[in-house]
């Protein structure tokens, strides 16, 4: 039985990067053969020497919402922060409040002077509420207005540009998170991944609770996922068809696309079919993988359910191997640092 513990390492905490590089594709990558546990040293520039004409490179094309809220609580007055989950349904969010215990059902919050209010409507767990919101004119547009970037809270720097925590190709809107592992890609390499003959091909996830909830029980077993949005169209199913009867590698770009795929690929006994629902997918060592060959990801927080992940492909040791390597090296971790290539 493995436990959380056997999925921790030292990270020192200067190596959490806090602010992104200028050129986004400077980064560097550090490529681990999953098979021999093999690593090199390179910059993600270099990610197109890792992919043949005839691969597909699958990217989430998320876009993160102003999704952290400030209001006030309508009797009172009292401060609460609000960050937006997703959106089940009409003008319903599941949100994380702060503090909670000050969020009890039927509380009335305003944000803005009264431009956006807010009734709470369920307690979940773990600081969640189901919240209602009423508007004038388009709510995208008010939460522009009166939203911030949710930065993970590993990230102490403000963020002068925030389309920094936006990957270039990012288009719908819906995240908590960015899909960190796409923000290395510019225009520019894109273009050329394209002239090699790789099919660029998109899908959507919308990045939830699940990124910002640690694993808190002993028993990896016993940890409850939480659901996140996903879309795969008709269009990039039959992309992906192809690239597979071609014998091509299906690579995917980051932990998020790994989770539609694998999702899909779980629901339709390994083939890619044209799907959208919810997912709550939990990829753990001895997991059979049914899509995904080769994918880029950034290095993760200890213990948690991605570097569970990125076990379950390349084996535990060579994860550790490999996190270790890029400590002494002194790579950047997290949502602005370096990247894995792992194949």
């Amino acid at each position: 039985m493995l436990t959380t513990e056997d999925f921790d390492f030292d990270l020192p905490e200067e190596l959490i990067a806090q602010t992104p590089l200028n050129d986004r594709s400077s980064s560097r990558l550090l490529v681990l053969d999953s098979k021999t546990g093999k690593t090199q040293d390179k910059h993600f520039y270099d990610i197109i020497d890792e992919l043949s004409p005839g691969d597909a490179l699958v990217m989430n094309d998320t876009r993160v919402l102003p999704a952290r809220l400030y209001g006030e609580k309508e009797d009172t007055g009292g401060h609460l922060e609000v960050l937006l989950l997703n959106n089940p349904e009409g003008d319903v969010w599941e949100t994380l409040v702060k503090p909670a215990k000050r969020a009890k059902v039927g509380t009335q919050i305003s944000f803005g002077d009264g431009r956006l209010h807010a009734v709470v409507e369920e307690e979940l767990d773990h600081g969640g509420r189901m919240i209602r919101f009423s508007y004038e004119g388009i709510f995208l547009e008010n939460l522009e207005a009166l939203g911030e970037m949710p930065l993970p809270p590993y990230i102490k720097t403000k963020l002068e540009d925030p389309e920094r925590y936006q990957t270039v190709y990012a288009k719908e809107n819906g995240s908590a998170a960015a899909p960190t592992a796409g923000l290395h890609f510019t225009e520019e390499l894109l273009n050329k991944i394209q002239e090699k003959g790789i099919e660029l091909v998109y899908l959507t996830l919308h990045v939830g609770l699940g990124t910002f909830r640690p694993v808190s029980v002993e028993n990896i077993e016993d940890h409850d996922m939480h659901s996140e949005f996903y879309r795969l169209t008709e269009e990039s199913a039959d992309r992906l068809n192809q690239v597979k009867s071609n014998g091509g590698k299906i690579v995917a770009v980051g932990t998020t696309t790994i989770r539609t795929l694998e999702s899909i690929g779980t629901k339709f006994d390994g083939q890619i079919k044209a799907d959208s629902g919810w997912t709550d997918i939990f990829i753990t060592p001895g997991y059979q993988w049914k899509i995904v060959d080769a994918f880029s990801t950034n290095f993760h927080l200890p213990k948690s359910t991605l570097v569970m992940m990125v076990s379950a492909f390349a084996g535990r040791d060579n994860i550790l191997s490999a996190y270790q390597h890029a400590v002494e090296e002194r790579y950047r971790f997290f949502s602005f640092g370096d990247a894995m290539f792992i194949k």
